[in-house]
């Protein structure tokens, strides 16, 4: 890329907004101004980037004059006051959080699967969930050798998700236990709901609120969000999504049926190994497959465990493992950075 454009990171002191700096950098994004915005209460604080001090604004509408392209990771409410004010002022909006990902004139975009439909965007393009766009990028290319029919998953996803103060209840809580000390839990599983749990040495089945259905928005997030990526509105997904004591990488145990049945494991696992994003890690009989705690730091979706289902002919079984930090949020935005400008999308 020879152009340079000039970038705002909208909550840029939170746990994904630091992680796209850090992406930004080292993917040596051309950058001709940077711009670091945040909330009255984080502006003022300063952070480094490619070795030079930035002093962290607060967001404004004005904030987003001659920007070209804004990373937005501070929080629905935010984007939704301020995403249309960026887009005004000439900025295409990558936008993290769940405003916009499911209006039908938001394209909701994980460039392996669906980089085409950044060219019908309208000023702002979603950023997908993070166990949703790990999961996407392991299925689009079985989607298309041999269809796919149904999806169930269920999510074993790290307190990162919930931000650097569930990062910080959870460390607290386990220094609690061991030292037999009292706590009272007041973040997780959500922060705004009406009662609390320990996280430390414990399985949570609750990741946002609870809907009418009796599923979690996230679930919900998850189901609505992968027919959308995939342009099939009729594909049937289920999802389960727990919260576990893990700081950082999300994992999934994902059962699929396909349209064509009869492709053996060693089928699919070649079609993995040539997939964009992702890397295999399937040897049993080595005990290798994707760990949480090995995915930290890594761009890629790491995909193992792949094996028939025994009572059906089209059913396949595997897991899958991205850190939620970087695929699942700052690099798949960035990423959108690097297709816009590929695709000469920017202004």
């Amino acid at each position: 890329m020879s152009k340079q454009f000039h970038v705002a990171v909208v909550g840029a002191t939170g746990a994904v907004g630091q992680q796209m700096l850090k992406t930004l950098e080292e993917r040596d994004f051309p950058i001709a101004s940077l711009k670091l915005l945040s909330s009255k209460r984080s502006a003022g604080k300063v952070l480094t980037f490619k070795g030079k001090e930035y002093t962290v604004e607060e967001a404004t509408p004005e904030s987003f004059e001659g920007v070209q392209i804004a990373l937005f990771s501070a929080g629905g409410s935010v984007s939704k006051a301020l995403a249309p004010e960026a887009v005004k002022r000439g900025a295409i909006v990558v936008d993290n959080t769940s405003a916009f990902r499911m209006d039908p004139n938001v394209p909701l975009v994980v460039p392996e699967v669906n980089e085409s439909d950044l060219k019908e965007h309208n000023g702002i393009i979603a950023n997908p969930n993070c166990s949703t766009i790990q999961m996407v990028v392991a299925l689009e290319p079985i989607r298309q050798q041999y269809g796919l029919k149904k999806v169930i998953v269920s999510t074993y996803q790290a307190v990162s998700g919930a931000g650097l103060e569930a990062i910080e209840e959870m460390k607290q809580q386990t220094k609690d236990i061991l030292e037999g000390n009292e706590f009272t839990p007041e973040i997780l599983p959500v922060g705004g709901d009406k009662k609390h749990y320990q996280i430390a040495f414990n399985a949570v089945p609750q990741i946002d609120l609870f809907q009418d259905n009796g599923y979690t928005f996230e679930e919900m997030k998850m189901m609505n969000e992968t027919k959308k990526i995939m342009h099939m509105a009729d594909l049937e997904v289920a999802a389960t999504c727990v919260r576990l004591p893990v700081e950082t990488g999300h994992s999934e145990s994902v059962y699929i049926e396909t349209e064509k049945g009869g492709a053996s494991v060693q089928e699919l696992k070649t079609l993995m190994e040539s997939s964009p994003g992702v890397t295999l890690q399937d040897d049993p009989a080595n005990q290798l497959y994707p760990l949480a705690s090995e995915c930290v730091g890594k761009n890629d979706v790491f995909v193992g465990r792949i094996r028939k289902d025994l009572d059906r002919d089209n059913g396949y079984h595997m897991w899958i493992v991205s850190d939620n930090l970087l695929k699942g949020a700052a690099w798949n935005s960035v990423q959108i950075a690097e297709s816009l400008a590929k695709l000469n999308l920017l202004k």
